[in-house]
C-alpha cells in the first residue's frame, strides 16, 4: 500500500485548489437554495427546473473543454511550450464558439418548460430565471478554456482564485436582489439568476487578467490570433472534446431527467430532489478535483511514456477517493434526517405539511446518496484517468450503457410503477453509477496493461 499512499500528498496538493474552487461554487448554490427556500417550496422547485436546462448545456461545454487538460499535460510532459500555447489558442476559439451556440440553444428551447407536465406555478417562476442563467453560459464556457489550460500545466490555483472571487460577488448580489435589501429591487428567484450571470462574467474577467499578467504563462506566448488557426489542431481537440462532452452530457442528462421525473411526481418531490442533489454535489466536488488530478498526472506520464508509473499513480488516486467517499457515505447515512432542515425553516408545530413532506422525501434520498458516494466518486476519477490516456470513445459507450440502458429504466419503473416514487428515481441513479464505475475501471485496467505489454 505504501506504493500508493506515498502519492496521497501530491495528489491532494494538486486536487485541493480544484476542489476548493468547485466547492466554493457549490456552496454558493447551497446559499442560493437556502435563500430561495425561504421564499417557499415552489420557488425552490423553480430553481431546480430552470437549472436543469442549463445543466445539460453546461455539461456539453464543460465536458468539451476538458479535452484541453490531457492534451496540454501531455505537451507539457514533453516540454513542448510552443504546442502548449497553440493548444490554448485553439481551445479558446472553440469554447467561444461553443458558448454562443449553447446559449442560443437553451434560449430558443426555454418555452418547452410549459409542455413537460411540470407544476405550472413552478414553470412561471423558472422562466425568468432561465433567461438570465442561459446568458451566463457564454462566460462560463470561455472561463473553462482558461481553467482546463491552467490545470493541464498543473497550475490549479488561478481557477480557484477566480471562482472564489466570483462566488463572493454571487452571494452579495443574491442577498441584495432576492430580498431587495439596501434599496435594491426585490426580484426573488430572478434576482438569484442575475447574481449568477454577473458572477460568472466576473470570474472570466478575473482569470483573463491573471493569465495575461502572471509570469508563469509568459513563456507560452499566448495571443489570440485567429489567423494562426490550424485545422489539424482543431481536429485534434474535437476528436477528444466531442466524446468528452458526450460523457458528461450522458451523466448530467441522467440527473436532469431525475429532476423532471420528480416534477411529474409533484412540487414537493422536486424540491426534495433539489435539496438532495445540492448536498450530494458538494461532496462530489472532491471526486471532481481528484478526477482533474488523474487527468493531469496520467497525461504527464503518458507524454513521458512511463506506463508502469502511470498505472501506479492512477491507482493511488483511486484508493484515495475510495477512502474519502467511505467517510462521506457514513456522513449522509448518519445525518440524513438533519441535513434537509438547512434549506427550510423549522417552525415546530407550525411547520407546514408541505415542508414536512419535502424533509421526509429528501432524507430518504440522502440515504440512497450515501450508498452511491463511493461508486460515483470512483467512476468520475477513473474517467479522468482515461481522459489522461486520451481514451474517450469506448468509455463514452460504456457510460451511455450504464446510465441510459441500465440506470434510467430502473429509475423510471421504480418512480412510476412502485410506491418508492422519488426514492426509486435515486435507486436508479445508484444503479447507473455503480455500473459505470465497474465498466470504466475494467476499461482502464485493459488499456494500461496493453500499454505496458506493448512498450
Amino acid at each position: 500500500m505504501k506504493l500508493y499512499t506515498q502519492e496521497f500528498r501530491k495528489n491532494l496538493s494538486l486536487a485541493f485548489p480544484v476542489i476548493l474552487g468547485l466547492l466554493g461554487h457549490t456552496i454558493v448554490q447551497l446559499i442560493d437554495n437556502i435563500m430561495v427556500g425561504q421564499l417557499g417550496t415552489a420557488e425552490l422547485a423553480s430553481v431546480s427546473l430552470g437549472s436543469s436546462f442549463v445543466f445539460i448545456a453546461m455539461s456539453l461545454g464543460i465536458g468539451f473543454s476538458t479535452a484541453l487538460t490531457p492534451l496540454v499535460a501531455q505537451a507539457d510532459g514533453r516540454s513542448d511550450t510552443k504546442r502548449v500555447g497553440e493548444l490554448f489558442i485553439h481551445g479558446l476559439f472553440l469554447c467561444i464558439f461553443l458558448g454562443v451556440i449553447l446559449f442560443l440553444g437553451v434560449y430558443s428551447l426555454r418555452n418547452k418548460m410549459f409542455h413537460m407536465g411540470q407544476p405550472q406555478e413552478v414553470v412561471f417562476l423558472a422562466f425568468p430565471y432561465l433567461n438570465w442563467v442561459a446568458g451566463s453560459l457564454i462566460p462560463l464556457v470561455v472561463f473553462q478554456a482558461f481553467r482546463q489550460f491552467s490545470d493541464g500545466l498543473s497550475l490549479t490555483r488561478p481557477a480557484m482564485y477566480a471562482t472564489l472571487f466570483g462566488n463572493a460577488i454571487n452571494v452579495i448580489l443574491n442577498y441584495l436582489l432576492i430580498f431587495g435589501y439596501f434599496g435594491f429591487p426585490k426580484l426573488g428567484v430572478e434576482g438569484a439568476a442575475i447574481g449568477t450571470f454577473i458572477s460568472r462574467l466576473m470570474m472570466l474577467l478575473f482569470i483573463v487578467f491573471y493569465v495575461k499578467n502572471h509570469k508563469q504563462y509568459k513563456k507560452y506566448k499566448l495571443s489570440l490570433n485567429f489567423a494562426q488557426i490550424k485545422l489539424f489542431l482543431i481536429q485534434k481537440i474535437l476528436k477528444l472534446g466531442f466524446p468528452s462532452a458526450l460523457q458528461m452530457f450522458f451523466e448530467v442528462a441522467f440527473f436532469v431527467v431525475a429532476v423532471w421525473m420528480s416534477g411529474i411526481l409533484g412540487t414537493n418531490s422536486q424540491a426534495a430532489n433539489q435539496i438532495a442533489l445540492n448536498l450530494t454535489s458538494m461532496t462530489f466536488m472532491v471526486a471532481m478535483g481528484l478526477s482533474a488530478t488523474a487527468m493531469i498526472r496520467v497525461g504527464n506520464q503518458y507524454g513521458k511514456k512511463d506506463f508502469k508509473e502511470l498505472k501506479r499513480i492512477a491507482f493511488s488516486i483511486f484508493f484515495l477517493i475510495i477512502i474519502i467517499d467511505v467517510f462521506f457515505c457514513a456522513f449522509y447515512l448518519i445525518f440524513s434526517n438533519d441535513l434537509p432542515w438547512i434549506y427550510l425553516e423549522n417552525k415546530g408545530a407550525l411547520t407546514s405539511p408541505d415542508t414536512l413532506e419535502v424533509i421526509a422525501i429528501a432524507a430518504s434520498l440522502l440515504v440512497v446518496s450515501g450508498f452511491f458516494q463511493i461508486t460515483d466518486g470512483l467512476q468520475v476519477v477513473v474517467l479522468g484517468a482515461l481522459r489522461g490516456l486520451q481514451d474517450v470513445n469506448i468509455p463514452t459507450t460504456l457510460i451511455f450503457i450504464s446510465y441510459w440502458i441500465i440506470g434510467f429504466p430502473v429509475s423510471y419503473y421504480l418512480a412510476f410503477y412502485t410506491s418508492l416514487e422519488a426514492t426509486g428515481i435515486w435507486i436508479g441513479l445508484l444503479t447507473g453509477l455503480s455500473c459505470s464505475a465497474i465498466l470504466l475501471f475494467l476499461r482502464f485496467q485493459h488499456q494500461t496493461n496493453k500499454l505496458i505489454l506493448n512498450k
